[in-house]
Parts: C-alpha cells; structure tokens; sequence
C-alpha cells in the first residue's frame, strides 16, 4: 500500500496498522459430547471441518475430551464462517465428476 487512492486519505503498512498489538488470545469454540454430555472448550487444534457439497457433506468433528468418543456434527453457513475465521483446519470435499 504506498499511494492512496483517496484524495486526503493516507495509506498504511501492515506492520504500522498491527504495531500496538502485544498479543493475540487464542480463540475457543465451546462444544458438546452427545454421547456422555459433556461440554467443554476446545482450541481451533482440536477441530476440523470439512466443507462438502451440500449441507449434507458439510460439518465440522472433534474427539470429546472426556469420553474420547469422534464427534461429528452438521455446520450451516454461520459456523463455517466462524470456524474458518477461528483457524479451524479446513477440508474441501471436490466432486470427482
């Protein structure tokens, strides 16, 4: 970013716009086990998405941390945002055909 294209408006650096950050919280999703019921916190790490097709193929899993049992559950359009603007790793599923 070196010149503006706005008339009386100045550009800026990524490292000037970031300059007055000391760190970044790590964000967690709150989740739960539908087999022993446990609710939890979990670091993006600790869950993976897979965008599919439809709504079918599309959902997002974890391992519960308390019963060790793969969890995997549907995500609609809100979740997928939030899990990719969290850092959650992400899966696209292509269609062979």
């Amino acid at each position: 970013m070196s010149e503006s294209a706005t008339p009386g408006v100045r550009s800026m650096t990524v490292a000037s716009a970031f300059s007055g950050m000391k760190s970044v919280a790590p964000v967690v999703f709150r989740a739960g086990c539908p087999d022993c019921r446990g609710r939890f916190e979990l670091g993006a790490s600790a869950l993976r998405l897979v965008i599919g097709a439809s709504r079918r193929t599309t959902f997002y899993s974890f391992t519960c941390p308390a019963c060790e049992t793969a969890v995997r559950k549907p995500a609609g359009e809100r979740v997928v945002e939030l899990l990719t603007g969290g850092g959650v790793s992400t899966l696209r599923l292509h269609s062979t055909a």
